[in-house]
């Protein structure tokens, strides 16, 4: 292989490695409002409208989710009942932990391990592994989600969906206080 075709890869490769790094930080957003306390928004009823994307940005999936949170002093469950535009249906059920320095740990049945996040100003980050199920099996993946509080009562929620280190779908959802 010349050394022409060589650097133009070795650029490449340095570039993603840049860009993995500059991955935004939840401490970025400390003066920014309204501020995001979990246990306020996620209380009582709660619903979700949402889109899946695939790798290439393509819509491949509608939802609605239907939320129901509860808390017993820093332990809070919140029910998820998501209704998919294809009539299939899925419940997640987290079992959530605040801790005093605004950073959170959850569990649920498809969830591998411990989620763990932490809010900031407007905005809480947390990040976990799940089972999707896919093709009559199921599939190891990464979520990264990040979730903006717009108004006291709205919230938008980007989740990156990742495999092997790539991003193969999204996730986007407007979620509500009801």
């Amino acid at each position: 292989m010349s050394l022409l075709k060589i650097k133009p890869f070795i650029v490449c490769i340095f570039a993603m490695f840049l860009i993995s790094c500059s991955a935004p930080n939840v401490e970025h957003y400390k003066n920014s409002s309204p501020v995001f306390n979990f246990k306020e928004f996620f209380s009582g009823n709660l619903k979700a409208y949402g889109v899946v994307q695939d790798y290439k940005g393509e819509l491949t999936r509608k939802l609605v989710v239907d939320m129901h949170a509860t808390w017993n002093g820093s332990q809070g469950v919140i029910e998820e009942d998501f209704v998919y535009d294809d009539g299939e249906t899925q419940k997640r059920i987290w079992k959530v932990t605040l801790n005093d320095d605004n950073t959170l740990t959850g569990t649920a049945a498809d969830v591998t391990g411990v989620a763990k996040g932490k809010s900031n100003g407007s905005v809480f980050h947390w990040n976990y592994d799940v089972e999707l199920p896919y093709d009559g099996s199921t599939l190891n993946v990464n979520f990264d989600d990040w979730m903006y509080l717009v108004t006291q009562s709205r919230l938008i929620n980007r989740t990156s969906i990742v495999k092997f280190g790539v991003e193969v779908g999204e996730v986007t959802l407007v979620i509500e206080k009801i």
